[in-house]
């Protein structure tokens, strides 16, 4: 678990599982071999023969007054078409309660994007029904996002992700369509990053004169920091997501906005800086 404070908000990771390797997949550039070429990635987020190291997770913004789940990862007893996410029996609500936000407490559950790894627990079985998991919380879903989602359901890719994690919270009434630009309360807002899907958005964060950024999908790993030509192989417009991508990392270098990934292994966050010879780099320091 890592924790960080932004102002008077409270930021926590509660992970769901972290891998080195089995990574090509998603970044289909990143083989060892140019990975390897970007030596400041080790030891955090690259093993020794330049494995990329990634970390699925959720982030809780508690901000005092609101308890927010940023993304929900991949869930239990999820029929997917990627073994090694298929149904999965791990502890991560036994994890969320311990680091202190049972799931009774969380307010809001805000979902950057509609992929497979990140709202697996809006939903939980119960005696054969997927019901939401958290049953005090209004469901954020931009609304670009679900209406893309909507009319383009995939079950080849991943599996049921909307039938099993989608629309039993839409169907419960406990989804609010939002925009791009939402602010969730006065310290939350909405941040569009579009590319990696129609509607992504990425979560900012401030409180004090402090700042910090979730970034969703729009970089999966820090890597594509320093090659943001390396798109995934999820982006639904690459061209788009580079772009994003560029843009997103001009506007925070070498400022004082913590940039917290919603895929970064540990430490999982820091602050972007220039690189030698081009580029960009994650300082976790």
């Amino acid at each position: 678990m890592n924790q960080w404070q932004i102002g008077d908000v409270k930021i926590t990771r509660v992970v769901e599982m972290e891998v080195a390797g089995g990574t090509k997949f998603i970044l289909p550039d990143a083989t060892r071999d140019a990975s390897l070429e970007h030596d400041w990635m080790q030891p955090h987020f690259m093993d020794e023969e330049g494995n990329l190291i990634m970390s699925i997770h959720a982030l809780i913004v508690d901000t005092g007054s609101r308890r927010i789940i940023v993304d929900t990862c991949i869930g239990n007893d999820k029929q997917r078409n990627v073994p090694a996410w298929s149904n999965l029996q791990t502890r991560f609500l036994d994890d969320l309660a311990e680091a202190g936000y049972p799931r009774e407490s969380i307010d809001t559950v805000m979902c950057t994007h509609l992929h497979v790894d990140h709202v697996g627990w809006n939903t939980m079985l119960v005696d054969g029904l997927w019901i939401p998991t958290f049953p005090n919380a209004r469901y954020l879903i931009a609304e670009e996002e679900w209406r893309y989602w909507d009319a383009n359901e995939d079950e080849d890719t991943y599996g049921p992700i909307l039938a099993d994690s989608v629309r039993p919270v839409v169907d419960a009434g406990v989804v609010d369509l939002v925009s791009e630009t939402f602010q969730i309360c006065p310290e939350v807002q909405l941040e569009p990053t579009p590319g990696h899907t129609p509607g992504h958005v990425s979560v900012h964060i401030s409180s004090n004169g402090a700042e910090a950024l979730i970034t969703g999908d729009c970089i999966h790993h820090p890597v594509q920091m320093s090659r943001t030509d390396w798109c995934s192989s999820a982006d639904y417009d690459q061209n788009a997501g580079q772009q994003t991508r560029e843009k997103l990392l001009e506007k925070y270098v070498d400022q004082d906005v913590l940039i917290i990934g919603t895929h970064f292994a540990t430490p999982t966050a820091g602050h972007v800086k220039h690189l030698q010879g081009g580029g960009y780099w994650l300082d976790v320091k």
